[in-house]
């Protein structure tokens, strides 16, 4: 079984701006000091592809690794490798971040999709896969934008 959760936020800022940090570690890093019930740990890499995080959530962690990252198309994956999820039956388990939008424009949409796949015959509850934490890092990146702005 295949399937897919997505979310949408707009910003203040030029689609640029946005991927200077939805495209570096800094998302990692502001998501790490922002987010007190996720816990991030860089394991190896710089933010380009084959980049190594750990995530641990209150009951859920896991090791994603960097499959994708288009500066000119503003997008980047991560595929689970390890723990979490994919020990409860999941064979994917993909996050997919973009940045929708021009650099001249006054604002874009940063668009966060989760895909994923049960094996055949597991009894996985999918209930748990939730877009929440994605959408709550979508709001700091608004709140980092926002006073940005107004430091200027």
């Amino acid at each position: 079984m295949f399937g897919q959760l997505s979310h949408e936020t707009e910003v203040k800022v030029g689609a640029g701006k946005a991927w200077e940090l939805y495209g570096t570690l800094k998302l990692a890093l502001l998501a790490k000091q922002e987010l007190s019930h996720v816990i991030v740990d860089i394991l190896e890499g710089d933010g380009g592809v084959g980049t190594l995080v750990k995530l641990t959530f209150e009951r859920l962690s896991f090791t994603e690794k960097y499959t994708k990252v288009d500066h000119e198309r503003r997008v980047k994956e991560t595929e689970a490798i390890e723990g979490g999820l994919l020990d409860m039956g999941l064979t994917l388990f993909r996050v997919r971040l973009e940045v929708i939008g021009e650099d001249k424009e006054e604002s874009c949409v940063l668009k966060s999709t989760i895909e994923y796949e049960v094996a055949d015959g597991a009894s996985s509850d999918v209930s748990i896969i939730s877009i929440k934490p994605l959408a709550d890092i979508a709001e700091i990146a608004k709140e980092h934008f926002t006073a940005s702005v107004g430091a200027n």
